[in-house]
């Protein structure tokens, strides 16, 4: 029997790995949403044409360039959140950052700096808000998993108690059953 000894290095450790997780997260949403997103637009091109081009600009697509963040990170964060202990703010704004960094990385290589220059500020005003907001729906989701993987363990533990109650009366039984009277022929004389 072996006992691992704990190193100076296993708190690091641990936040590595949190870390990898968050930044896993993090792509694995925008991937995803990359996905929905092109699918979306592909439907929606002919549709989006006849609304006036305000609507289009500043609602339609920060909205659709970003379901990443919007859509699926928070159901993505509500899942991990569920099985894993994860802070918050610090995995909404590190899984948001990494798929923005992606996002802009993208950007950047296909259109230079001229790309964020000549989307001008309000739109990027609008795109920066909506990833905000995106933040705020992959805490609050982080939020309300813990909070059911806690009332699912509360559940758990109930029904666990419960089977015990039943297990120790059926022992309970079993054994008074298992007790015979005694024979009144074997019984020692006086």
């Amino acid at each position: 029997m072996s006992t691992q000894k704990k190193s100076v290095l296993d708190p690091l450790r641990v936040r590595v790995r949190r870390l990898q997780f968050t930044m896993g997260l993090g792509f694995l949403a925008w991937v995803i949403g990359s996905l929905l997103t092109l699918a979306l637009s592909l439907r929606l091109t002919g549709r989006v044409g006849v609304l006036p081009s305000w609507a289009t600009g500043f609602v339609i697509i920060p909205v659709v360039g970003n379901l990443w963040v919007l859509a699926v990170l928070p159901v993505l964060c509500y899942g991990a959140a569920r099985v894993i202990e994860l802070g918050p703010w610090t995995t909404a704004l590190g899984a948001a950052a990494t798929g923005l960094f992606f996002t802009l990385a993208i950007t950047f290589t296909s259109n230079g700096i001229d790309g964020w220059v000549t989307q001008g500020w309000l739109s990027l005003a609008l795109e920066w808000g909506v990833v905000a907001g995106g933040v705020v729906l992959s805490q609050r989701a982080i939020v309300r998993g813990r909070a059911d993987a806690g009332r699912q363990a509360e559940l758990a533990q109930q029904q666990v108690a419960t089977r015990e109650d039943e297990y120790a009366e059926f022992l309970q039984e079993a054994e008074r059953a298992g007790e015979k009277p005694q024979d009144e022929s074997k019984a020692p004389t006086a």
